[in-house]
């Protein structure tokens, strides 16, 4: 049997989900979408799941759209990349985006195209000192994708968001830190212990809140002021009323570390 093109190990509450074409620095193709995206629902349907490392095998983490794999087309027409993004890349990003759990990006070597904006679309990137960034798309004649328009300048602003565009320079791991695109850059040697031990940190806390602050910080960009705080009334409202907050408070008063459960 072939090697599987997504490889899903569980470390105790975390599921560590990796790409596993090294040979082409995992670069994208319908037969991995047809893994990757499972592994992610099977994440998010297990109650002991309780947060997610996504890496890649091998020297990168992903390259992107595998060109050799071509885009989605009729034939003796142009490819239609469109559709590439609406039935393979849609899917995937809005399930990371609204995973019940948190997701840490676990980035080795490089995350070009497709696959850089993959990496950014997750709630924690760390990535390895050696690891770079690269929106390669202007050169190959395209707009970022895979949530690059939405994401870069909402995570750099928009002069930064568009020089890396335009330009399709590589971004070291450390610089990319510096300006604010990644939380974080590690010796090479110790990037999955790292990453582990953040989800693992993460695992421990009170999982649903994580997630909805995820979801009530991307909400709020599209909002004023004033909606907002009445969007954070009523979703206060709701997790006041779970149990992770009733564990929080009765934890701070007995002066113990909590065991939150809701997710």
């Amino acid at each position: 049997m072939s090697e599987p093109l997504v490889l899903n190990a569980t470390h105790d509450a975390v599921r560590v989900i990796t790409l596993n074409r090294p040979a082409q620095l995992n670069a994208f193709t319908p037969a991995l979408h047809a893994q990757l995206l499972p592994a992610f629902e099977s994440a998010a349907a297990d109650p002991a799941v309780r947060a997610v490392v996504v890496t890649g095998a091998g020297r990168g983490f992903c390259a992107g759209q595998d060109l050799a794999a071509g885009l989605s087309a009729e034939p003796g027409r142009p490819p239609d990349a469109g559709d590439t993004i609406d039935r393979l890349f849609r899917p995937l990003l809005l399930r990371v985006r609204t995973m019940p759990v948190p997701v840490v990006a676990a980035v080795n070597g490089v995350a070009a195209g497709g696959g850089a904006n993959f990496a950014l679309g997750c709630d924690l990137v760390v990535a390895a000192r050696s690891a770079s960034f690269i929106q390669a798309f202007s050169k190959i004649g395209l707009i970022p994708d895979c949530g690059g328009p939405w994401l870069l300048p909402r995570l750099v602003g928009r002069a930064r968001a568009i020089g890396l565009a335009m330009l399709g320079d590589k971004l070291p791991a450390e610089e990319a830190v510096r300006i604010g695109l990644i939380w974080q850059a590690v010796d090479d040697a110790l990037l999955m212990d790292t990453a582990l031990a953040l989800a693992t940190r993460l695992a421990a806390m009170p999982t649903r809140a994580l997630a909805e602050t995820r979801r009530a910080f991307d909400d709020a960009m599209a909002i004023d002021y004033a909606q907002s705080l009445s969007m954070e009334a009523e979703r206060q409202r709701e997790m006041a009323r779970g149990g992770d907050f009733a564990e929080g408070v009765a934890a701070f008063f007995a002066k113990r570390a909590p065991v939150f459960k809701d997710r």
